[in-house]
Formats: C-alpha cells, sequence, structure tokens
C-alpha cells in the first residue's frame, strides 16, 4: 500500500467521522511533511508496516460495511479452531451466536445479498448442531423479517447463555479487545452470557446446559419454574385402595399371572409372526421373575404409594364396577421389575406400508394396534381375532386397502383390520381410551376426530385447530383429552363437547408432541422450539419450563408416582426432569437417531425409549432418582441413568411403546417394504 492510498483512506475516515478540525490539521501537516521531504528527499515508507496498513484499512470502511462482518468473522472462526484442543469445544460454542446475530445485523442494515453470502459462506459449521434453526434463520430476507418474524426478533432481543470455563473466557476475552474487533465485541457484550466456571473446561456431551439459545429469557423462565406445583397422585385411586386392603398378590402368583399373560401374548405374537416376516420379538423370562421377584423388597417396588395426594381439578368419570374389577385384577398380578427382573417385550412389526405409516398406538392390554396413514386413513387390528386367522396373519400395510370395510384382501380373505375413513389428510397421531372402546386421530387436516372400536363409526370430528395436528393423548381417565398443533398451541377437550375447555399458548413454534400428568391436573407439551412446557389444566397457565434440548422434541412420558418426567428429541438425546425444581435429574445417552416413544414401567423402576436406530433401550431409573445432585457433581458423574438392555428391532424403526398394566412390554414399528 503506498502513501497516496494511507492518506486517502485517512481523510475519508476523518470525513465520515466528521472530524473537520482533525481533517484541516491533518491537511496541514501533510503539507508540512512534503516540504520536508523535499528538502530532505528522505520520503517515509509507510507501506513497510503491514499492521498499520490493515489498520487503516479497516478504519476506512463503513462500520455497517458487510465486508467487517465477514473478515471479523472469519478470523474469529480460524482462531478458535486453531486453538487448543483442551479449550477449542468450549472456544468453538461462541461461533454459532455471533454467527447468527452477524447475519441478523447485516440483513438489519439492508444488505441483503452479502447476508446470504455470508449465511452461505458458514452455514456447513452449524448444520449438524442447529439445522431446524439454519432454516428458520434462511427465510429472514428483509429487514422487517425480524420484526415480524417471531423467531429472529426473540433471538434479537434475548441472550444466549454459554458455559465456558475461566480460562477459556479470559483466552477469548484477551484476543477479542487486542483485536479491536469492534462488531464481535458489540455482539458478545450485547448478546451473549458467559456462565464462567473454575476448573477444567467440561465436554460438551457431558453437559447438555453448555450452551442454550432460549426462546424467551432465563430470568422469565426462572420465575415461572418458581410457581407451585402439585404433582401427587390423585386421592382414592385404585393402587391407593389396594395397598390399604392388601390386596396384592404374593411372588409366586404374580409370576403365575404373567405366565398366563405371557402365554396369551405368545398367541398375539404367532399370528403377527405367521411368514418369514419375523417381525416380533418375545423373550420370556418366566423362569427369572420367578427367582427374581422373591428378592425385590418391598419398600422399593411399591414406590408410587409413597407418592402424596392430591385432589382432582377436573370431574372425573364414574368407572364401571367390571372395569374396575379389572383394573384390580391386572394390578395383583403385576410383574413387580427392577434392574435383574426385565419386562417380556412383544414387538408388532407393520410391512408393506411403502412409507406410508405416519403414527401407531397399542391399547393397554395390548389386543388392539392402530395405525395412522398418509392416505388420511386410520386401520385398528384386533390381535384376537388376527390369531384366528389362518394364512392372513401379518400387519400389512397400504398394499390391501380396499373401498369398503367388507373388501377383499389380496390374500383373498376378509381384510384382517377395521379401516376407518373420514379425515382429509395424513393421519399424524393415534391414541387409545384407558378401557380401549375409543381411539382419538389427528389430522393435517386441521382436526381431530374420535371413533368407537365397538360400533366401528367415527362419533364427532373437533375443530379448532387452524393447521396440522401433530399429537392427541387422552387423559390416564378417559374423557379428557389433549390435542398439539402446528398452530403453537396445546387444546384440551371434553368428549362430550366439541369445542376446547382451555387453550394453551407460549410456545414459539410447533407444539409437536404432549404428555398428561398421572394426576391429570397437569400438560407436557413439547415444542420445536426445544423447550417443554408444563401447563395447569384449571387455569391455563404455565408452570414449568425445561430448557436443555438442541433440538425438537419428539416425545415424552411421566412416572407413575408423578414426580418425574422424561423427555426425548431429535438428535437421540434423553432427559430426566424433576417437576418440582424444573432441574434436568440427568441425561441420558445412547441412542443415535431420533426418539420417538417413551414409556416408564407401571412402578416407575425402568424407562423404555424407542428409536429410528432400531432398537429399543431399558434404563434404570431406580438408581436416578436416588443419589442427591450435590453427590453427583461433587463426583463428576452426571450421566447417572443405568442402561440395562438394548433390544436390537431387526432393522425395524420403533413407533410406540407402553407398558401393561402387568408390566408387559408392547412396542411396534415399520417397515419400508417386505424383506
Amino acid at each position: 500500500m503506498d502513501e497516496e492510498a494511507v492518506v486517502k483512506f485517512v481523510e475519508t475516515y476523518l470525513k465520515k467521522k466528521g472530524f473537520k478540525q482533525a481533517e484541516l490539521a491533518f491537511h496541514e501537516e501533510i503539507q508540512q511533511q512534503h516540504q520536508q521531504q523535499n528538502n530532505s528527499n528522505n520520503a517515509i515508507s509507510i507501506h513497510s508496516d503491514p499492521d498499520l496498513s490493515s489498520l487503516l484499512h479497516s478504519l476506512s470502511q463503513p462500520e455497517d460495511s458487510p465486508a467487517r462482518y465477514q473478515d471479523e468473522y472469519s478470523k474469529l472462526r480460524s482462531w478458535a479452531y486453531s486453538s487448543l484442543d483442551l479449550y477449542k469445544h468450549e472456544l468453538l460454542r461462541v461461533l454459532y451466536p455471533v454467527f447468527v446475530h452477524c447475519y441478523m445485523d447485516i440483513v438489519a442494515k439492508g444488505h441483503i445479498q452479502e447476508a446470504r453470502n455470508f449465511f452461505n459462506s458458514f452455514r456447513e459449521d452449524h448444520e449438524m448442531m442447529h439445522s431446524r434453526d439454519l432454516q428458520k434463520l434462511e427465510g429472514v430476507l428483509s429487514p422487517s423479517h425480524l420484526e415480524e418474524m417471531e423467531f429472529a426478533h426473540t433471538l434479537r432481543q434475548s441472550k444466549v447463555n454459554i458455559k465456558i470455563c475461566q480460562y477459556s473466557n479470559e483466552l477469548l476475552m484477551q484476543y477479542l479487545r487486542k483485536s479491536k474487533w469492534t462488531i464481535i465485541l458489540g455482539i458478545v457484550n450485547e448478546h451473549i452470557n458467559f456462565q464462567v466456571s473454575p476448573g477444567q473446561p467440561i465436554s460438551i456431551s457431558d453437559d447438555p446446559d453448555a450452551v442454550t439459545l432460549i426462546g424467551s429469557s432465563q430470568d422469565a423462565a426462572n420465575q415461572i419454574n418458581k410457581k407451585e406445583i402439585h404433582w401427587g397422585l390423585l386421592e382414592d385411586s385404585l393402587e391407593e385402595r389396594l395397598e390399604k386392603t392388601g390386596g396384592f398378590l404374593s411372588d409366586t402368583e404374580k409370576t403365575e399371572g404373567e405366565t398366563k399373560e405371557g402365554d396369551m401374548d405368545e398367541n398375539k405374537k404367532r399370528s403377527i409372526d405367521g411368514g418369514k416376516q419375523g417381525a416380533s420379538i418375545k423373550k420370556s423370562k418366566k423362569d427369572k421373575a420367578a427367582s427374581a421377584t422373591t428378592k425385590i423388597a418391598r419398600p422399593e417396588a411399591n414406590t408410587v404409594s409413597a407418592a402424596p395426594r392430591v385432589k382432582p381439578e377436573l370431574p372425573l368419570p364414574v368407572m364401571p364396577t367390571e372395569v374396575e374389577q379389572s383394573i384390580l385384577e391386572d394390578l395383583r398380578n403385576r410383574v413387580q421389575l427392577s434392574s435383574v427382573t426385565l419386562p417380556s417385550v412383544s414387538f408388532y412389526t407393520f410391512i408393506n406400508t411403502h412409507n406410508g405409516l405416519n403414527c401407531s398406538s397399542i391399547s393397554h392390554d395390548g389386543s388392539l394396534i392402530a395405525g395412522g396413514f398418509s392416505d388420511s386413513s386410520l386401520k385398528v387390528w384386533d390381535m384376537a381375532k388376527l390369531g384366528h386367522q389362518a394364512g392372513n396373519s401379518i400387519l400389512q400395510g397400504e398394499n390391501d386397502t380396499a373401498p369398503s370395510e367388507q373388501g377383499q384382501s389380496p390374500n383373498s380373505g376378509k381384510r384382517s383390520y377395521t379401516l376407518f375413513q373420514g379425515h382429509s389428510g395424513p393421519v399424524h397421531s393415534a391414541t387409545f381410551s384407558p378401557l380401549g372402546d375409543f381411539i382419538l386421530s389427528s389430522s393435517a387436516d386441521t382436526t381431530v376426530r374420535l371413533w368407537s372400536t365397538k360400533l366401528n363409526a367415527n362419533l364427532v370430528c373437533y375443530k379448532g385447530h387452524n393447521y396440522p395436528v401433530w399429537d392427541v393423548q387422552f387423559s390416564p381417565v378417559g374423557q379428557y383429552f389433549a390435542s398439539a398443533s402446528h398452530d403453537r398451541t396445546a387444546r384440551i377437550w371434553s368428549m362430550d363437547r366439541i369445542q376446547p375447555l382451555r387453550i394453551m399458548a407460549g410456545h414459539l413454534s410447533d407444539v409437536d408432541c404432549l404428555q398428561w400428568h398421572a394426576n391429570c391436573n397437569y400438560i407436557a407439551t413439547g415444542s420445536s422450539d426445544k423447550t417443554v412446557r408444563l401447563w395447569d389444566v384449571q387455569s391455563g397457565e404455565c408452570v414449568r419450563i425445561f430448557i436443555g434440548h438442541r433440538s425438537m422434541i419428539l416425545s415424552l412420558a411421566m412416572s407413575p408416582d408423578g414426580r418425574y418426567m422424561a423427555s426425548a428429541d431429535e438428535d437421540g438425546t434423553i432427559m430426566m426432569w424433576d417437576l418440582s425444581s424444573g432441574r434436568c435429574i440427568s441425561p441420558l445417552i445412547g441412542h443415535n437417531s431420533c426418539v420417538w416413544s417413551l414409556a416408564f414401567s407401571c412402578e416407575g423402576s425402568l424407562l423404555a425409549s424407542g428409536s429410528a436406530d432400531c432398537t429399543v433401550k431399558l434404563w434404570d431409573v431406580t438408581t436416578s432418582t436416588k443419589a442427591p445432585r450435590t453427590e453427583e457433581s461433587k463426583s463428576g458423574n452426571t450421566n447417572r441413568l443405568r442402561l440395562l438392555k438394548t433390544l436390537p428391532t431387526k432393522s425395524t424403526p420403533v413407533y410406540t411403546l407402553r407398558f401393561s398394566r402387568r408390566n408387559l412390554l408392547f412396542a411396534a414399528g415399520a417397515l419400508a417394504k417386505s424383506q
């Protein structure tokens, strides 16, 4: 860079800043310098100093120049990637929020094409961890979008919490000050909140809260989480009555009960495994159960009965006497599971669905299985009937559909399922009532439909959502149900009313899944905004916000005693939460793909998870909830849930999991085509 160019850069900078006196003084100095040079013929070689040239070049550029954003971010990125491995993973955490705000700042200044170039240059660095956020951010194409799009508006108004060790923080701050990068320093100061901890860096895999790009501010979430909740079970429940009367069977009788249920399930299994397609997995553990249940102590087995009791906030339906007796019989014959007594598993596989199966559901006793399809149909298989139909013993998919319920299947026999038609869009969710006499389905047509499994007919069509309904769930007592939608709301309904009783709004993106609390007083919702919220059904208010996931929430499960909740996301991470405090007890790391289903065993000692990685995993919950958090933090071990068993499902992604009242685990999945 020659001297004339340097002079022009300085003049441009002084004019831009409006320093008129300094500009006049600078001109006088230049003239005097020229006179001295003419007299001494000894020119000053400013271009020999590259640092000075670079500084003057950056100062001459306008402050809102996209080139400065590109230059500063690129240098910060190179510095972070070239850091020592011990601190690199912590320093790399800073790049994503800086990238996001650099992009939005360039858009806000009206440089749309430059913003797109910046976005495309560095998006690959963040694609793995933040793909969904990047898809939303890619739609921000004008300054007005920053205000109109709630996602972008919230990011600009909120701070990002980043956990970092003290030495990494000092390295970063020292580098930014030395570089004199005003743009990056401004973004860090305005939009990043560093939570500095002493000692060595913590691996990002060990701490799910290392980076939290939260939708609402952390202060607001903390304020909500101070609200009191009553997580206990309902007064005068069947379990409590059975406990008071001492109606539990001995371990030997329980084993006999499991044997009966196991035999019944074996018949169902044969009905599905008729052809070459070995679609279900049945692992008999009768002998093990007989020896292991005698070793289990009564206090540990009945953790549910120790939960506090609360009054219902909703009027509950009266249970028929015969149904009550049936449930009590199941409870008497329930097998107490533990780390040494694992459940028997019955796995059902849908074949020939040609990627048309969107969801599946299993009734509480495993006698009915439902599938929701992209062609807007809902199909229900009765396992008892299916077991008596020779030559038609596999859960078929789309290739055996017919225009009427009495049509013939390709196997030249009667159709092996009951076909329910009424939706005008893909069916995304289905759920059986506790007694199995009703089934709910939700669809992209924005409606929820109630069907009778006895009459094989549609009874009610519930309209209220404005966009596709992703999930619907019956309450534990029936009568009430809840729906989750793309319109970012969840709604509570009663079967006898066509309008919703409550509308729960607060999520910043789709509400993808939901789950009722065991006492029916609360509903948990999981969203694409990476948070889980707990709602009071009486007031419709949010009483807890759970922050920690890094991708959309796909499934939820409540522990039988109502104290804990498990949530799973698109990345395969499962998190166990304490509802009272709103804190994460432990992350469960093991799956390497989406976790679509979670289920607690009936006494709450085990958690089952089903994933798109074609496995069912069983986790020991009792060890995780007994150890105090303070002791765990001292030992440095944050992953306290022990993986007991991994069950492969023969290349079949797992859609649904359910424990029966007798603690038999039912699972269902689908193959895209017959193999």
